[in-house]
């Protein structure tokens, strides 16, 4: 063989090689092009979900002093006591609870926070008692939550509460200083079943 044949078949089989590498390098690079876009993650936003807004987050730190003023007759349980007919009568933040023959009233100071709504009941005479050496005791409180839907209230003692109470209306309340006559379409109470002998 001449040296120029051996020289063109080199520089021919170099060129194949060469050739060989670049493809393989291009395939490579081409595998590695497509791979990261298909474990690229998205960065598009996901679409909101139809139906009711989501609700906006409450602040723990604004309150609001809620008035449960009005005229509630319903059922009271003391402890272990049976319940009994109750009125509840609250103006502003005064409360009288008539039950048979017991009246009790006090003060009452509702808050709600959060659609919660926490209620402080303190019992008896809360007008200051004169300066002297022995105070009286002071008055029993009660910690209770209150739900008012309506003209339906309900107060029942906090957990923790030594003293446990509650008061559920039948849904029959009106507001302080009106009047339910005219009204279309309520009937009265149906009689209480006869006994049988």
């Amino acid at each position: 063989m001449r040296k120029s044949t051996i020289y063109l078949f080199v520089l021919g089989l170099a060129v194949v090689v060469m050739t060989a590498i670049a493809s393989a390098g291009l395939v490579v690079s081409a595998q590695n092009t497509n791979s990261s876009t298909t474990t690229a993650p998205e960065t598009t936003k996901p679409k909101p979900k139809r139906g009711r807004p989501a609700a906006a987050r409450c602040d723990p730190t604004q309150q609001e002093q809620t008035d449960l003023s009005g005229t509630y007759t319903g059922k009271v349980k003391h402890g272990s006591e049976p319940a009994m007919d109750a009125t509840l009568t609250i103006t502003g933040n005064n409360f009288t609870m008539t039950s048979g023959s017991d009246t009790k009233s006090g003060r009452i100071t509702a808050v709600t926070t959060c659609g919660y709504t926490a209620v402080t009941i303190m019992l008896g005479d809360l007008t200051p008692p004169p300066p002297g050496p022995n105070p009286p005791p002071a008055h029993p409180a009660m910690s209770m939550r209150a739900k008012k839907v309506g003209d339906s209230l309900t107060l029942t003692t906090v957990p923790g509460e030594p003293q446990v109470a509650s008061f559920t209306t039948g849904g029959a309340a009106k507001k302080a200083g009106t009047s339910t006559r005219g009204r279309r379409g309520t009937r009265p109470p149906p009689p209480p079943p006869t006994p049988k002998q």
